[in-house]
């Protein structure tokens, strides 16, 4: 790409970060610029985290109809998997997995509940909310 074709279109983060492209000058040696945005880079992210926030939604809706734990909710949240979850709050992922069901998750510990929150950065009494 010459240094004159860099994108500079308009993004979210245009403000707050830049990329850095690799382009040849005018002597046909690469340098480096910095580029605000690419429409089709803004697209592919709008995109991944309209994914997201449907999963959320989805986990939000699995924990209303009792098909799911809160816990389920505050790991999509946070954007975190099943193995992800239990390295932090040092479970094994069948144990996580087992906390998951509402019916296992009613009679957790607040000594166990305390663990989840503090991973989810959240007070213990918020992990029963879902916003």
């Amino acid at each position: 790409m010459k240094k004159e074709d860099t994108p500079q279109d308009k993004s979210a983060l245009e403000n707050i970060s830049h990329e850095v492209c690799y382009v040849k000058n005018e002597d046909g040696s690469y340098e480096s610029v910095l580029s605000t945005g690419w429409d089709v880079k803004t697209d592919a992210l709008e995109n991944a985290w309209d994914e997201i926030h449907e999963r959320i939604e989805n986990a939000r809706i699995a924990v209303q109809q009792r098909r799911k734990s809160p816990l389920y909710y505050h790991m999509e949240k946070n954007l975190m998997d099943l193995t992800l979850l239990s390295s932090y709050v040092k479970f094994s992922k069948l144990r996580v997995w087992w906390h998951l069901h509402p019916s296992v998750y009613e009679k957790l510990s607040p000594k166990i509940l305390q663990r989840y929150a503090k991973v989810f950065n959240i007070a213990q009494d918020e992990l029963n909310t879902l916003t």
